[in-house]
């Protein structure tokens, strides 16, 4: 049976359509942008105006001396440590954490409840935050970039909400077999909660992958910098000192002056900021099929 749209409802299919299609490239082109600028030749990048629909001269270059950039290596593998590990303290902290507090008849679990939500309001500050970690002895240390964010109030919240929403009687019928709270959470509670895990994994990953500011704050030495620091230092503080010879992208060229030059550097800044994304980008069509199921989950049902 087909069903005949009025004439209003067509206007405003036709609007909608307008105006995603607008959302989407306003979201789409500065993606394509760099990506397009990173691959462009140096001259021909001076030379464009406008809009940017294709390469300019299609070279690598840019990528090569990114690469040969010993932080940029070093630093994608503290990155990686960061996410991997990092990652999964957050999920085990926060599963227990959401547990505890979706079980009934927990003591003072109400009290619990509403001092971890007032941390979502009100916190010390930056200063008593850097006196803690400083106390704690993981200065300048790869734990100082983990463990002061093993928990997020907002997941938490989410991960108990989903939790809740599971049948009291499995729990209950594990606990007559002889299993204790441990067992009933990774043998029962967590196989179940895969979507809503999926979601909290990823919400996790991406903060560990674009955490820069703790890094900078707590870490001294450049030997654990993560690769998000390393692309500040080059985006915004200009700083081109371990990229090699930029100038080497326009070599033998007689226009290379100093405007060539410096364009050079903006093709390497793109190259660089390409690095640091794709990954993650890459990353998120893997668990997307979790994404909207796990965050209404755990939204959701009480």
């Amino acid at each position: 049976m087909v069903i005949k749209k009025t004439i209003g409802e067509k206007i405003f299919t036709v609007i909608n359509i307008i105006l995603l299609v607008a959302l989407s490239v306003t979201c789409l082109y500065p993606m394509l942008h760099v990506l397009f600028s990173s691959v462009s030749d140096p001259i021909e990048l001076m030379k464009h105006q406008g809009i940017m629909l294709r390469p300019l001269g299609f070279t690598i270059n840019g990528y090569k001396l990114v690469f040969q950039n010993p932080n940029i290596s070093n630093g994608y593998l503290n990155t990686i440590f960061y996410v991997g590990v990092g990652t999964l303290i957050n999920i085990f902290m926060t599963s227990i954490g959401a547990y505890v507090l979706s079980r009934k008849n927990v003591l003072w679990k109400n009290l619990m409840t509403f001092i971890i939500t007032f941390t979502m309001f009100f916190g010390g500050g930056l200063i008593p935050f850097y006196l803690l970690v400083k106390k704690l002895g993981m200065m300048d240390t790869r734990w100082a970039i983990i463990i002061p964010g093993a928990i997020s109030t907002y997941n938490l919240f989410v991960m108990r909400t989903s939790f809740a929403g599971i049948p009291v009687s499995l729990e209950e019928s594990a606990k007559i077999d002889g299993a204790n709270d441990f067992t009933v959470l990774f043998r029962i509670i967590l196989p179940l909660s895969k979507a809503v895990l999926a979601v909290m994994a990823l919400f996790y990953a991406v903060g560990h992958w674009n955490a820069w500011f703790n890094a900078m704050i707590f870490l001294r030495n450049r030997k654990l910098y993560p690769l998000q620091v390393i692309l500040r230092e080059i985006l915004i503080s200009n700083d081109m000192q371990t990229m090699g010879n930029v100038e080497s992208l326009v070599e033998g060229s007689v226009e290379a002056n100093a405007d060539v030059v410096y364009f050079s550097r903006i093709l390497v800044q793109y190259c660089t900021i390409v690095v640091a994304t794709a990954p993650i980008l890459f990353l998120y069509p893997f668990i997307q099929k979790y994404f909207v199921k796990g965050v209404m989950i755990g939204s959701l049902k009480e």
